[in-house]
């Protein structure tokens, strides 16, 4: 089992940057993707960004692409959700999960293919 805990959330200003971190423990991540989802307040949960942990390759959901950056730390098992020119609509709890490498065109976007979850950080962005 992997072991995720989430931390950087807070209460920012439109516009405004955060970074979000997620460090993993429990076993080798070599066959895993890690990923972040967020979910908004009434709303479904949905994908942000993925990143595998062996092979580096990124994967972004299309509401945040372009503002948003995943990248891992290898040394501290950790990965990082670099988010920039927040907005109000980003307001979510933001998850981060592990799961094993699938396939397909689209496998890292269904949340079933993930099998661990940190507790959540809340972001909130106000206007």
């Amino acid at each position: 089992q992997v072991q995720l805990a989430e931390s950087g959330g807070g209460s920012v200003q439109a516009g405004d940057s955060l970074r979000l971190s997620c460090r993993a423990s429990g076993r080798s991540l070599s066959d895993y993707i890690l990923a972040w989802f967020r979910q908004p307040p009434g709303a479904e949960r949905e994908f942000v960004a993925g990143i595998t942990w062996s092979g580096g390759s990124t994967y972004y959901g299309v509401s945040v692409k372009g503002r948003v950056t995943i990248s891992r730390d290898k040394a501290k098992n950790t990965v990082y959700l670099q988010m920039n020119r927040l907005k109000p609509e980003d307001t979510a709890v933001y998850y981060c999960a592990a799961g094993l490498l699938g396939y397909g065109s689209t496998w890292y976007l269904d949340l079933h293919e993930y099998d661990s979850w940190g507790q959540g950080t809340q972001v909130t962005v106000s206007s």
